[in-house]
């Protein structure tokens, strides 16, 4: 056995046991109050389509042996993509393939991955995906049909189980396909375009959901804010007692869409809605940006701060990854006192700025300008890059979970690509840029106020 082979086999081997320490210690996984309902259509074959429903459709196939065949899933894309990365360069970077494997040990980052949710789903498939091509990419091979097709279920999978992943799928598949930008930038146009318009069909008519009225939140989300921002305006369709009482109940929030919906706050106010096509409610949307930009942008804006986590407090909520499985009537238990002791220890990390998305996202945009997208770290940078940029029009909530994948591909991508030793004025831009973030951020979490600590507390 060669030197080079040995490495590569310590590192498989080391990744497989990771593999197997995290099935069994987090076993059967965190269940929360998504995944219960999600369950529950996995038993009774009954879908909607408030989540994607192709992961209750997996689920469904192993469903009598609860959380665990989930959880064992994210966990295999995560170890063996971080794996196979790691073994692809081990030989030339052993100080690097370690750091790959020690990604995956950051305490939220693995905390949150082992929660059955989709962001996982969508964070292990990609992995997986990646670490298929990036062992053959970054040992200078080509990569062979059969991994493609492999990769290319993987990455489906991905792009169907969040319904934002494209963004971040489009641009990963665009610049690891090609060099050119005009055909990244096409290939990007045109896979994101094709997903959205064929995952209602997907959905409804492949998987079987029924409408649960999510395509309607975006938009209700955003005509309320500009609402409550502007002289009362019927152009947005909604009614004066409709905008006056959601804005005297505050119920357009930052944080998330939720109070809209909650009929305890203004989901009575909204509720014909629930009828409405989508498509009309867009219509409002559309002409309503148009007249009210400024509304719209601070809607817009507002929203992102929160869901990026810059100008917030300490303990801004739904960032710590979660310390117990959500009650529920379908024996979904929960891990034992080793994965609840990880868990606490993960949620004091939570005012660190590895939790900060705001700053993955400066990195991975000095990354991809450092990389000018070459490369298996520039594809990296521009999929972090792409989810990222998509929550300043598509996004209703600020959960950091939603962030996992663009944070893990940055990390990755600073590791293999070591962006500060290229270029220097980009270099010292974008540490100038993430200077004042980590300043301004952490002014922000020394003087504003503690935010409540609990999902209804957030509502009012």
């Amino acid at each position: 056995m060669t030197r080079t082979h040995s490495h590569r086999l310590r590192i498989v081997v080391a990744a497989l046991i990771l593999f197997g320490l995290s099935v069994i210690v987090f076993a059967p996984g965190f269940v929360q109050y998504d995944s219960v309902g999600q369950y529950a259509q996995a038993l009774t074959g009954e879908y909607d389509d408030w989540h994607p429903p192709i992961m209750a459709r997996l689920w469904a196939l192993f469903a009598a042996h609860g959380a665990g065949p989930m959880l064992v899933l994210q966990l295999a894309g995560w170890w063996l993509g971080l794996g196979a990365l790691a073994a692809a360069i081990v030989d030339r970077r052993p100080r690097g393939a370690l750091l790959v494997l020690a990604v995956g040990l950051v305490p939220p980052w693995l905390g949150w991955q082992v929660a059955i949710l989709k962001d996982a789903q969508m964070t292990g498939a990609t992995l997986g995906a990646v670490g298929i091509i990036g062992w053959w990419r970054l040992r200078g091979r080509a990569v062979p049909r059969g991994a493609w097709a492999v990769a290319g279920l993987l990455l489906a999978y991905a792009a169907l189980v969040r319904a934002n992943a494209i963004f971040a799928i489009a641009p990963l598949v665009a610049l690891l396909v090609t060099e050119r930008w005009p055909r990244r930038i096409a290939i990007t146009v045109a896979l994101t375009l094709a997903t959205l318009a064929a995952a209602p069909f997907v959905n409804h008519r492949l998987l079987g959901a029924a409408d649960s009225g999510v395509a309607r939140t975006q938009a209700l989300y955003d005509l309320a804010g500009i609402a409550v921002r502007v002289p009362y305006d019927p152009r947005l369709g909604l009614s004066p007692v409709e905008v006056a009482d959601i804005r005297a109940k505050h119920c357009v929030k930052p944080f998330f869409w939720d109070p809209l919906g909650e009929p305890a706050r203004c989901g009575t106010r909204l509720q014909r809605f629930e009828t409405t096509p989508p498509g009309q409610i867009y219509a409002k949307l559309a002409p309503a940006i148009l007249h009210h930009p400024l509304a719209y942008a601070a809607q817009r804006l507002a929203h992102v701060n929160s869901t990026w986590r810059f100008w917030v407090p300490a303990r801004w909520i739904n960032a710590a990854p979660p310390q117990g499985s959500e009650p529920n009537d379908y024996h979904l238990g929960q891990p034992g006192r080793t994965a609840l002791a990880w868990q606490k220890m993960a949620g004091l990390w939570v005012d660190v700025p590895v939790m900060w998305p705001i700053v993955w996202l400066v990195l991975a945009a000095g990354g991809l300008a450092v990389t000018r997208g070459h490369g298996f770290a520039g594809a990296l940078f521009g999929s972090a890059l792409g989810l990222e940029a998509s929550f300043l029009v598509i996004s209703v909530a600020s959960d950091f979970r939603y962030h996992l994948w663009p944070i893990m591909a940055c990390a990755l991508g600073m590791i293999l690509a070591k962006p500060w030793r290229g270029d220097r004025r980009i270099v010292w831009a974008t540490g100038a840029v993430l200077a004042a973030v980590l300043i301004v951020g952490g002014i922000a979490r020394v003087t504003l106020p503690l935010p409540p600590q609990s999902y209804d507390a957030m509502l009012i």
